[in-house]
C-alpha cells in the first residue's frame, strides 16, 4: 500500500512506541506468512473524476426498469408509490436512531406502534415487535426463542426442506453458537411439506417451521394440519408469510401460529441490491411468549397529564437492564423500513391489499401457464410469485442467451436442489406485464429450439 494512503503517517514511530513497538513489522508479527500483502493502488483523483468514473461503472448496469425481470427467489419488483419515499425521507424518519430515551421520540414511536398494529391485523396475532433485521434472521431469533422456551431441554428445529438456502444458512448460522439441531423435512410428490416425514422427526423438536408459500412458490395447503402435528408434539408452532399475500389468504394466527415472521420491506421499500429489510416477528398474547420475544415492542399509555403517550414497552436487549438475560442482541435499526411498510400498508388499506394480491396471483398464473408450454413446471398447484421450471437444456445457456435478447430470466436453484435438475424459479409480482410474459416465452421457445438443432 502506499505510504499516502496511510493517516497519521508523521506519528507513526511515535504511536508505535507508545504501545511497545519498534516496526509496523513487529505490530503484524503474530499475522501468518503470506497474509500481509500489498496492493498497488493507483494514484488518488479528484472528486469530480471519481464522480465520472463511477458513473461510467454504474450506467452499464441494466435494472427492472430497463428489461422485463423475472428475477425473483426472495427479492421482488414491487411498486412503491411515490409518497412513500417522501415521507420517510423527513428528517424525523430519515435521522431517527433506536430511541434510547423514547420519551422524547414520540413521533417516532407512535409510527412504529402503527407498524406493529397493522400487522398484527395483518398477521392475526396480536403481538409485533418493531422489526428484525430480515425474514431469514426472524426464522433464526423465532427458533432460539422456542428453545428457550422449552428452557433449553428441547434443541431441535425444524424447517421444510424447500426453503430458501439463504434462509437456511441465516438460521444456521445463529443456530450453531446455542447448539440447535436443525432438522430439514423433504418435499412430497406434489412439492409440499411431505406430512408422514415430518410426523417421523418432530418428537422432542422446540419449534417447527413452514412457509404459507414455500421456496417454490407453491402455496401450502396443509399448514394446519402441520401445525396441529406440531403441538401434538408439544412443539412450538412457527409460520412464515409474505405480507403482499395476506389480503387473500388466511392469516398465520388464523391458521394456529405460535410464531409468525416475514418480510416486511416488500411493502415500502424498493429492492437496492438486497437490502435494507425489515423481518415482521409476531407471537400470541402469552405472557410466556411476550416476555421470550426478540427486539423491542412499542406500547401505547398515558402521561402524568393523561395524555395518550407511546413508550417502549418491551427491550429486553443487552444494551440495556436485561444483560446476559437479554433475548436478542439485536442492535441495528431497521426502524426507518417499518415505516415505510407502515405508510404503504396504510395507503393500500384493506381493500387494495386483497387487489395488489389478486393481481400477483392472476400473473403468477398466468406465467406458470405459459411457461408450461415450453418447459416443465415440474409441480401442480396453486403458485404465488414463484414458478420453478425444469429445462432440458442447461440453464446457464438459456440464462445467457435471454439476457442477450433483454430478458433478464429466473433464478437457478439446481445447485441447491440437485434432484431437481436444470431448475430455475421464474417470479412475477402486480408489476409483471403480460407482454412481457409473452416475449419470454417466445424467446425461450427460440432458444430451447436453437439447442435442440
Amino acid at each position: 500500500m502506499g505510504k499516502h494512503y496511510l493517516p497519521n503517517l508523521p506519528q507513526m514511530e511515535e504511536m508505535l512506541r507508545e504501545i511497545g513497538f519498534s516496526s509496523i513489522d513487529d505490530l503484524f508479527s503474530d499475522v501468518p506468512e503470506g497474509m500481509v500483502k500489498e496492493f498497488d493502488l493507483p494514484e488518488g483523483k479528484s472528486e469530480y473524476e471519481v464522480f465520472t468514473e463511477m458513473n461510467e461503472i454504474l450506467s452499464r448496469n441494466k435494472t427492472v426498469l430497463d428489461m422485463p425481470s423475472f428475477l425473483g427467489a426472495g427479492a421482488y419488483f414491487h411498486y412503491v408509490p411515490a409518497h412513500v419515499k417522501y415521507l420517510i425521507e423527513r428528517s424525523e424518519f430519515l435521522t431517527a436512531y433506536t430511541p434510547y430515551q423514547p420519551e422524547i421520540s414520540q413521533g417516532m414511536l407512535q409510527a412504529l406502534f402503527e407498524y406493529q398494529s397493522m400487522m398484527a391485523e395483518l398477521y392475526g396475532l396480536p403481538v409485533v415487535n418493531s422489526s428484525m433485521y430480515d425474514w431469514g434472521s426472524a426464522i433464526a431469533e423465532a427458533a432460539l426463542m422456542t428453545v428457550r422456551l422449552h428452557k433449553g431441554k428441547r434443541k431441535r428445529f425444524v424447517i421444510p426442506k424447500a426453503l430458501s438456502p439463504e434462509r437456511k444458512a441465516v438460521i444456521r448460522t445463529y443456530t450453531r453458537g446455542a447448539g440447535l439441531e436443525i432438522v430439514e423435512v423433504p418435499w412430497d410428490e406434489k412439492g409440499r411439506l411431505d406430512l408422514e416425514a415430518l410426523k417421523n422427526v418432530v418428537e422432542d423438536a422446540a419449534g417447527v417451521y413452514v412457509e404459507m408459500s414455500n421456496f417454490f412458490g407453491l402455496v401450502e395447503e396443509n399448514v394446519r394440519e402441520v401445525g396441529e402435528i406440531a403441538h401434538d408434539a408439544g412443539a412450538y408452532f412457527v409460520v412464515g408469510a409474505d405480507p403482499t399475500m395476506l389480503g387473500i389468504f388466511e392469516a398465520p394466527g388464523e391458521l394456529g401460529a405460535d410464531i409468525a415472521v416475514g418480510e416486511a420491506s416488500f411493502l415500502g421499500s424498493p429492492m437496492n441490491f438486497g437490502g435494507p429489510r425489515a423481518g415482521v416477528f409476531a407471537v400470541r398474547n402469552d405472557r410466556k411468549l411476550v416476555r421470550q420475544m426478540p427486539g423491542r415492542i412499542i406500547g401505547m399509555t398515558k402521561d402524568a397529564d393523561g395524555r395518550r403517550a407511546f413508550v417502549m414497552t418491551l427491550q429486553t436487549r443487552e444494551q440495556h437492564i436485561r444483560r446476559a438475560k437479554a433475548t436478542s442482541n439485536i442492535c441495528s435499526n431497521e426502524a426507518l423500513v417499518a415505516v415505510a411498510s407502515a405508510i404503504h400498508l396504510a395507503s393500500l388499506g384493506p381493500k387494495g391489499l386483497r387487489e395488489l394480491g389478486e393481481v400477483i396471483l392472476k400473473n403468477t398464473s398466468y406465467l406458470r401457464k405459459r411457461l408450461s408450454e415450453v418447459a416443465e413446471v415440474p409441480f401442480d398447484g396453486l403458485y404465488f410469485k414463484d414458478v420453478p421450471v425444469r429445462f432440458d437444456v442447461p440453464y446457464d445457456v438459456i440464462h445467457e442467451r435471454l439476457l442477450e435478447r433483454g430478458v433478464h430470466g429466473g433464478y437457478y436453484i439446481g445447485g441447491h436442489f440437485p434432484e431437481l435438475g436444470e431448475t430455475a424459479l421464474f417470479a412475477a409480482t402486480e408489476t409483471t406485464r403480460k407482454e412481457w410474459v409473452d416475449g419470454l416465452i417466445k424467446a425461450l421457445g427460440e432458444i430451447i429450439g436453437e439447442a435442440e438443432v
